[in-house]
């Protein structure tokens, strides 16, 4: 099933998602519990500030204690600089553990879309997995650092208000909460609407990521073609869709905070109106008056705090519910129960009764059956979607076989570890892809067996050295992203030297040569009749003239083998590839 998810919001609260989330605190539970601690003592300090002024106003004020107001104007001082050294802790800790939960989990996803088989990439937009390990991660990040333990720092703040409100006249607390019910009014409403825009925000992320990796991707056709306006206005919909959906959630906020505002201001109303009149015959002393003034604005802020909070912790769990979809997907190459090692492989390949399919029934490969001795060179040719590319991915395992046998020296690939198959097999395909870096990281790949004279010699082995030699830096020259300033000939032979580099037994070439100039094309055939002579190779190839010297050339017609043998015994024949033969013949003929 695809990640076709990303307008869903999720519920502002889901017990299942917290605890699989409550998870990636688990390593770091200490400095959780420590920031919790941090958050109850800064919010005691703060909530105790207003309770400094009672006692100044009514005790040393009213007494005219001089000497008394100093020493607890110093000690409010050292309160307030407690205060922000325990903040600055506080914020230093919730923000170190949410960088490292965020850290793995990003690792884990990594590592879980390294192992997803390619089944899945057939399936799965490459935008929207992008979204799913940079912007929802990015999301949760925000939730572990600000999100739950800020909560308790609110809580607690409004537990210490409510405590010395109610300690100092339970009247005045009452009439101070009296307008909660708007409150709660409000912020219902703010709530549903928010909701429904930032739905639409995070919808249109992913349209705009989806829609950036598909045009970036296929700049080459859109500049071609000409198709840069459409493109752009095309761009443009979808970058004017998410900036009118967070302008409707930036005006929710910018209602919903002035709202908040004027109803903390409506409780300040009512105190100046209650205990002001109370504070003129006695009943109420001015120092009471101020504190609770400055309990109410305190009040407030906590509140809104935690309305925000409740959004972080909607967005977060709309985010892990994504990300744990896709955690949750087990398209996995399955591993055997219990591996049988290749050994020291030959390079004997059997494919024994194979059916395949990518879907369903829609076979590509039928009852397909054949065998390739070591050190022998096969050689797959066919009309486009005839399965031979097919072959490659089966024999490499990247998709299982529905039915029948694929043996490499008599081993099925389904009980050899994938790790060992796939070292001991190397692909260069027509389509290179070389990473960014430098010359000899894209040869060598950075494995550690492989050296530096290693690289070389295979350079010199394919004749890509002595275009090596002419970069600036030779092999450290730098790769920009996908070899951009390579021409494709130039990336083949890249490609080809990193696959000799890897000495494998079993080579395969699929269209390898398709795209390089004659005189490149003579070093490539000279290197594989060397190089290929204790190798077992498969070659895929449309030009035919590259795979006469084949040990063997089969025929792929409609998913099946149609025909097989020599070159010259497949022309006596007189039946597909005789035809194939012909064909590219009279193409080459001069006109």
């Amino acid at each position: 099933m695809a990640i076709q998810d990303d307008d869903i919001l999720g519920k502002a609260y889901d017990a299942q998602l917290m605890r699989r989330l409550i998870r990636y605190l688990r390593p770091y539970r200490w400095q959780v519990g420590l920031a919790i601690l941090l958050s109850v003592a800064v919010s005691g300090l703060e909530a105790v500030r207003p309770y400094f002024t009672k006692i100044a106003v009514d005790v040393h004020i009213a007494q005219k204690d001089a000497d008394g107001l100093l020493r607890l104007t110093l000690l409010f001082f050292v309160l307030l600089v407690l205060r922000g050294v325990v903040q600055y802790y506080n914020a230093y800790v919730t923000q170190k553990i949410g960088q490292h939960t965020i850290f793995d989990l990003r690792m884990e996803l990594f590592r879980h879309l390294q192992r997803l088989s390619l089944r899945f990439y057939d399936r799965n937009p490459i935008g929207r997995l992008i979204t799913r390990v940079t912007n929802d991660v990015e999301v949760l990040n925000e939730m572990f650092s600000s999100g739950i333990v800020m909560v308790f720092s609110d809580v607690f703040m409004i537990v210490g208000i409510l405590w010395f409100m109610f300690a100092m006249n339970w009247q005045l607390a009452l009439l101070s909460l009296s307008v909660l019910p708007f409150l709660f009014y409000g912020t219902f409403l703010f709530r549903r609407k928010a909701r429904d825009a930032y739905r639409e925000v995070r919808l249109y992320i992913a349209r705009i990521n989806t829609f950036m990796q598909e045009h970036i991707t296929g700049m080459l056709v859109d500049q071609i073609f000409g198709r840069e306006r459409r493109a752009f206005e095309e761009f443009e919909r979808h970058n004017a869709g998410h900036r009118e959906a967070n302008i409707r959630s930036i005006f929710y906020y910018a209602v919903f905070y002035p709202v908040v505002d004027l109803i903390g201001a409506a409780a300040v109303g009512l105190i100046i109106w209650y205990a002001g009149g109370n504070a003129l015959d006695g009943t109420v002393t001015i120092g009471t008056v101020m504190a609770f003034l400055q309990f109410n604005e305190m009040f407030w802020r906590p509140i809104r705090d935690l309305s925000e909070k409740y959004n972080i912790m909607q967005t977060a769990m709309a985010s892990s519910e994504r990300i744990f979809k896709l955690l949750d997907d087990r398209t996995f190459i399955p591993e055997p129960a219990a591996t049988v090692p290749l050994g020291a492989v030959k390079g004997r390949i059997e494919f024994r009764n194979v059916w395949f399919a990518y879907s369903g029934e829609d076979w590509v490969l039928k009852d397909v059956s054949f065998v390739i001795e070591p050190g022998r060179t096969a050689a797959f040719v066919g009309h486009t979607g005839a399965g031979k590319t097919t072959i490659i991915n089966l024999l490499s395992r990247f998709y299982d076989v529905q039915r029948g046998e694929i043996l490499v020296d008599g081993v099925n690939v389904r009980d050899a570890a994938l790790p060992e198959l796939r070292r001991h097999i190397a692909v260069v395909l027509q389509d290179v892809f070389l990473f960014s870096g430098d010359v000899k990281g894209n040869i060598g790949l950075g494995a550690a067996h492989i050296t530096p004279e290693r690289i070389r010699a295979a350079a010199a082995m394919v004749g890509v050295d002595r275009f090596i030699d002419t970069l600036p830096g030779g092999y450290d020259a730098e790769v920009k992203e996908r070899g951009a300033t390579f021409s494709v000939g130039q990336k083949q032979l890249l490609s080809f030297a990193r696959a000799l580099a890897f000495d494998p037994r079993i080579l395969v070439l699929d269209e390898a040569t398709s795209s390089v100039d004659t005189e490149t094309e003579i070093l490539i055939q000279r290197a594989i009749r060397t190089l290929l002579a204790d190798r077992t190779a498969i070659v895929i190839a449309h030009r035919l003239s590259t795979i006469q010297t084949a040990d063997i050339i089969i025929v792929m017609h409609k998913g099946e083998v149609r025909e097989r043998g020599s070159h010259q015994e497949l022309l006596a024949q007189k039946g597909i590839y005789h035809r194939l033969y012909q064909l590219q013949y009279k193409e080459q003929e001069p006109s």
